[in-house]
């Protein structure tokens, strides 16, 4: 990569992000003109990852960065191939439709500045985790996508259904985030790598590791929360509770496509396996016939496209682990196409709401007078999605059907769910982009007119690019799809499939697709009927099983924490205490690491009366009758250790041990007499062993623990630098004092915070039992 397009495509990753900082400033001061100036931010992106294609269409990988964090080696690094050249083109080139459209859809709305920043923000981390090459740079932005699909899913957060959608989506996508991260470690400890273009690279060391079958599983955790896989297909139809353009971008071009990026990626390491071949087209066909088959139940347009897209991404996985060429270069084709033609019918979606003020199918017809040019984005994204000739759909259609073509039990398995999946789906297309405009006019809640030019432009520009591609199949094969392939598969494929059909079983499945379709859409209202008394029947499903399992989770927490929270502070301080004394107990025990006993050295007749006086103040603690008096005498320890570092040349900190001790029994004294409490101390004499047992296990603990550790050499090094480093550094000669103040400032500053803190909280304390005290007699007056 060439000097000037490393801080050239660093701009492009942090330019959305840059964006959306101005966001609500820019449509505070412009108005319902913000859109078309935020918009540029994602059209310059664009046209920058589009000077790429010469490059990589001829097989060159773009890579680049810059050091993170240069102690721990990690580096913000891109590895852009044609897999991720063709996200990134995805992402940016939809992306400024979607900035666009929403400056129609939401114009006139109070947080539209917010809405802008979210939508901004979420395409950065979408495009920084398709180029990313480091691990960590992966997982960063794999977790940025959750975080703001959550704040854009929740958009609307008055209401119940949006927070319930988006804390289910960050829930289901954050617990796949963080199976990611541990495949991540898994992989990285077996490759030895810490990037994807070094894994890529490792040949078939992941493939032959005994870990391999670990790091698939919570690979694959992460790849199926993230692009709605069952049974973890439940949240992406809820997360339809967000405005028509999240619906439009996130969940059916870009973030539920993150996990089929993943796979993607992933194939030339880990495909090729019996479990890849077999777990992928497993939950991917389930997927596809689950998804079909809700999205005939529903009525709700944004829910209809919301299930088929649960379907498609099925598809994609289902393709991407069948094991063949033809099967990638399918999976290729059909992402692509499946990112214009559903981009455009979520548009068309929004915009039938926006203009008749209803999604409900049952309510629409005849909107074709009305609103021409939203029909007409509508149909063409719908002969796409049908998989009819002349459309990019049709090349993706064509491909599947002649790369599972090939026989064998597990083959016409496969075809059987495909042509089923593919059929309902050609259903479902012409319900939501014919249906609403054929017929007679139907009686909206609004006047159905057109949309402005910001409502229909993305829908048009989507569905039109869905006929150019397949007219001009030649040129987005060079550039998009046969590097992409070539990337996904590991090895050079070209792609060459054009307009005109394959010859033979592809056809002949083609067409009963397309038949099969046909039938499905004339018989809609019976296949509803059917479906809804089916799914009665069945009850339960995954999204009343997700509300099971939190309220389970919450009850489960309520009751731990009544066990281990239960208000009692003496058993929060047994149990505290007695894991300190077996921590330090245990290993010792354990290790052999006991201490020798040592021998009772000679004193002088002043040290023996400092340990008297220690003696002394131990036995007036103990037998001391009142809590005061208990109190002050635990003083008493505190000066005599004060007394011991006169004695061995340490004045300084015997100063500072004197006031610790006698601040500590002051202010213990006056909480006393602020608190409710019997004058002496009642425990029963079960209370009082247990208690005496645990401190003297405490006490013998830190005894032995400090025994060992003099017994150990003395590692000089520490001492000798702050001794060298106090004057010359500091510019102090109490080393003590140099090394609280500056060497261990921040430290010191975070221990006085703490006390600090720790002051307020008790005087906060006493003041709320004060006011409990006097509550009761003012109220007693007042009768």
């Amino acid at each position: 990569m060439g000097t000037g397009e490393r801080p050239l495509t660093f701009f492009a990753l942090i330019l959305p992000f840059l964006a959306a900082a101005a966001a609500p400033l820019l449509t505070r001061l412009l108005k319902h003109n913000a859109a078309w100036v935020l918009a540029l931010a994602p059209l310059w992106m664009f046209s920058h990852f589009a000077g790429m294609l010469g490059p990589v269409s001829e097989g060159a990988a773009i890579a680049g960065g810059f050091d993170w964090i240069p102690s721990l080696g990690v580096r913000f690094s891109w590895y852009i191939d044609g897999l991720s050249l063709t996200f990134a083109l995805l992402i940016t080139g939809i992306g400024t439709l979607i900035v666009l459209y929403s400056g129609g859809y939401l114009k006139g709305h109070p947080h539209q500045g917010r809405f802008f920043s979210f939508i901004l923000m979420f395409m950065g981390a979408m495009q920084g985790l398709v180029v990313a090459d480091s691990f960590l740079m992966l997982f960063v932005f794999w977790e940025l996508t959750s975080i703001t699909s959550f704040l854009l899913i929740g958009f609307d957060h008055a209401r119940e259904a949006s927070r319930r959608a988006a804390l289910q989506a960050l829930v289901v996508t954050g617990l796949g985030g963080l199976s990611l991260l541990a495949g991540l470690l898994v992989i990285g400890a077996v490759s030895g790598q810490d990037d994807l273009s070094g894994l890529l690279a490792s040949g078939d060391l992941m493939r032959n590791s005994p870990l391999y079958l670990a790091a698939l599983i919570l690979l694959l955790g992460g790849a199926f929360t993230k692009s709605a896989q069952f049974p973890f297909h439940f949240w992406l139809p809820n997360a339809m509770e967000a405005p028509t353009p999240v619906s439009a971008y996130l969940h059916s071009a870009t973030m539920v496509k993150a996990g089929v990026y993943l796979v993607m990626r992933m194939n030339p390491v880990m495909g090729d396996t019996v479990a890849w071949e077999t777990i992928l087209p497993l939950f991917g066909g389930v997927t596809l016939l689950v998804g079909t088959l809700l999205a005939l139940r529903q009525t709700d347009l944004k829910l209809m496209l919301a299930y088929t897209t649960v379907a498609s991404l099925g598809l994609l996985v289902m393709l991407t682990g069948f094991g063949s060429e033809k099967a990638v270069e399918a999976a290729v084709l059909y992402l692509i196409a499946h990112s214009m033609f559903k981009g455009a019918l979520f548009m068309v979606a929004g915009l039938i709401d926006h203009e008749s003020g209803t999604r409900d199918i049952r309510s629409l017809g005849g909107l074709r007078g009305a609103m021409p040019v939203t029909f007409a984005a509508a149909i063409l994204a719908a002969l796409s999605m049908g998989g009819l000739p002349l459309f990019f759909g049709f090349l993706a259609k064509e491909e599947i059907y002649a790369a599972i073509a090939v026989g064998g039990g597990w083959a016409t398995l496969v075809t059987v769910v495909a042509i089923v999946g593919n059929a309902l789906m050609f259903a479902i297309a012409f319900a939501v982009g014919l249906r609403p405009f054929i017929g007679a006019a139907a009686k909206t809640p609004k006047h159905a007119h057109e949309g402005p030019v910001l409502l229909w432009l993305g829908p048009v520009v989507l569905a039109l690019s869905g006929l150019i591609a397949a007219m001009f199949s030649t040129i987005a094969h060079q550039l998009l799809s046969s590097p992409m392939a070539s990337a996904v598969a590991g090895q050079d494929l070209q792609i060459d499939i054009s307009t005109i059909p394959h010859i033979g079983m592809p056809l002949l499945h083609s067409a009963l697709t397309i038949a099969l379709g046909i039938g499905a859409y004339l018989a809609l209202d019976r296949l509803r009927a059917s479906m809804a008394s089916v799914l009665e029947a069945i009850g339960w499903g995954p999204d009343r099983g997700f509300d099971q399992a939190i309220r389970g989770l919450l009850r489960l927490s309520f009751g731990v924490t009544k066990i281990v929270q239960n208000g009692r502070l003496d058993i929060y301080m047994t149990v505290t205490f007695i894991a300190v004394a077996l921590t330090l107990l245990v290993p010792m025990v354990l290790f052999g690491e006991l201490p020798s006993v040592p021998v009772f050295p000679d004193l002088w007749f002043y040290e023996w009366t400092v340990v008297a006086i220690a003696v002394i103040g131990l036995g007036a603690v103990v037998y001391a009758q009142d809590r005061l008096t208990a109190i002050v005498s635990l003083g008493i320890q505190g000066f005599a250790v004060a007394l011991l570092f006169m004695l061995m040349g340490a004045p300084d900190l015997s100063f500072t041990q004197f006031m610790v001790e006698t601040l500590s029994v002051v202010i213990l004294a006056l909480v006393m007499t602020r608190l409710r409490l019997s004058v002496s101390d009642h425990r029963p004499t079960g209370q009082k062993i247990l208690d005496v047992s645990v401190a003297g296990a405490c006490g013998l603990a830190f005894g032995m623990l400090l025994l060992k550790v003099t017994q150990l050499p003395f590692d000089e090094t520490l001492s000798t630098f702050f001794k060298n480093y106090s004057l010359v550094i500091a510019h102090g000669r109490n080393v003590v004092n140099v090394i609280i103040v500056d060497f261990r400032g921040l430290d010191t500053l975070g221990e006085i915070a703490v006390v600090m803190i720790t002051g307020l909280a008790i005087l906060a304390l006493i003041r709320i039992r004060t006011k409990d005290q006097t509550v009761p007699a003012k109220r007693k007056g007042r009768r």
